[in-house]
């Protein structure tokens, strides 16, 4: 395959261009960190409502539906606005659309309404998509194309930090450690049933509020933030990116294929954490969200390791061997007892750390004017986390409520992963 087109920035990436590009990185890598505070505060808002709204396994899993569905619908039209608007006003557009799903969560804590909750949810996913369409390749592009990469995961290394900062909220702020069982909250006056109902869901208010707050004064600072607005070029002068054209790009076709299934994994392994720890080590509510806390840190610190470890070993290599890994902790997480399990759980967000930027990565690399399109194709396939947690959520309520049994679907994602790393990611010959 000829590779005819380069992101214009190669022609000025010395040391003067890495200064002028310093300080739109630095503010790109604040929306890595918010979107990764979304993502994660779904880890205790799944368990959280599914006590509230009083809701299945699989029903509690459409809570990732909604917002990965908005992935899947909003991909092509976040690539339009991002073609039409550049990356500055897009990034401000994906920021209020993200407010105001967040500003949602108070009606629908006041009504006790599971489906305004969805609906949020699903205006939160929007606002992300707008986001990661536009910040993921702006990111990539944003310098040296050698560092690619690495500048991806160094960015994506904030979606770690987020997963920590977000366990912590989650756990101090929407968890109440409270418990019911079925029987129990038959036996409970409706009036009282239906007072733990409403003080469920009202805790998640507050720190809804302020995530909103913040996010329209980040987009009022975005206003007068100066982004360099890098654009793509083929050596005959005339960009041909397309968004079907996109796919000739036989390894761009493969990374799309292993972004569905990371992120179906991803989500499962997190969304699952605090009931898998639950269940198989006979831990607390409150304790299994401390670990959640502690899985949020190892995903940092594999994050910025894996960072590292690239300057070293190739983004293929380095997947590949971190897929491997992570068939073996999702074997432990399905098969072991006790803390182990919960070990296991902590080993995946160290392992899959790096993958949802080094995927990316190899999958736009050297794509030139498809750059565009080819990101939008990558932020389509995150909605494998709508569609592979609903089965896992499936498994689990088939096979009474046995949450560890839940991660063979996991398991089975990383199998896709590693095949990626070994043969998909591979460019047709020149």
């Amino acid at each position: 395959m000829n590779h005819t087109t380069q992101p214009e920035v190669i022609a000025d990436a010395g040391p003067a261009a890495g200064k002028k590009y310093l300080v739109p990185f630095i503010f790109v890598i604040s929306l890595f960190f918010l979107w990764g505070m979304a993502h994660n505060l779904d880890s205790s808002l799944i368990p959280h409502l599914k006590k509230a709204c009083n809701l299945s396994n699989t029903q509690s899993m459409l809570i990732d539906t909604s917002v990965f569905l908005a992935y899947f619908l909003m991909a092509i039209p976040a690539g339009m606005i991002l073609k039409r608007w550049g990356y500055k006003a897009s990034m401000i557009a994906g920021l209020l659309v993200f407010a105001s799903g967040a500003f949602l969560f108070v009606p629908a804590a006041n009504q006790l309404s599971y489906i305004t909750f969805l609906i949020a949810l699903f205006i939160i996913g929007c606002g992300l998509t707008i986001l990661e369409t536009t910040a993921n390749p702006y990111a990539a592009v944003l310098g040296d194309p050698a560092k690619a990469t690495s500048r991806l995961n160094l960015a994506a290394s904030f979606n770690g930090l987020a997963a920590m900062v977000a366990g912590y909220i989650g756990t101090r702020f929407i968890l109440s450690g409270k418990s019911y069982t079925k029987a129990e909250l038959a036996a409970m006056t409706e009036i009282n049933r239906n007072a733990y109902f409403m003080e469920e869901a009202s805790s998640v208010k507050m720190p809804y509020i302020i995530l909103g707050s913040i996010l329209v004064l980040i987009a009022v600072i975005f206003c007068f933030v100066r982004f360099p607005e890098i654009k793509t070029k083929s050596i005959d002068g005339e960009a041909k990116g397309s968004f079907l054209g996109a796919l000739r790009h036989k390894h761009l076709k493969w990374a799309v294929v292993a972004q569905f299934f990371y992120v179906g994994a991803q989500v499962c392994v997190t969304s699952s954490f605090i009931r898998a720890a639950q269940q198989g080590a006979g831990f607390t509510e409150a304790t299994a969200g401390g670990y959640l806390i502690a899985y949020g840190f190892l995903f940092t610190v594999g994050r910025f390791a894996g960072t590292a470890l690239l300057q070293f070993i190739s983004s293929q290599k380095l997947l590949s061997l971190y897929a491997v890994i992570c068939i073996l902790l999702c074997l432990v997480a399905v098969l072991g007892t006790g803390a182990y399990v919960v070990y296991a759980l902590g080993g995946l967000g160290f392992f899959m750390s790096i993958m949802f930027p080094t995927i990316f990565a190899l999958g736009i690399e050297g794509i030139g004017d498809d750059t565009k399109p080819g990101s939008s194709w990558l932020i389509m396939s995150i909605v494998g986390g709508a569609i592979v947690p609903v089965c896992m959520g499936a498994l689990i309520d088939h096979y009474n409520d046995h949450v560890q049994l839940g991660y063979a679907i996991p398991l089975l994602c990383f199998v896709v992963i590693l095949y990626f790393g070994l043969k998909g990611y591979k460019i047709a010959a020149k």
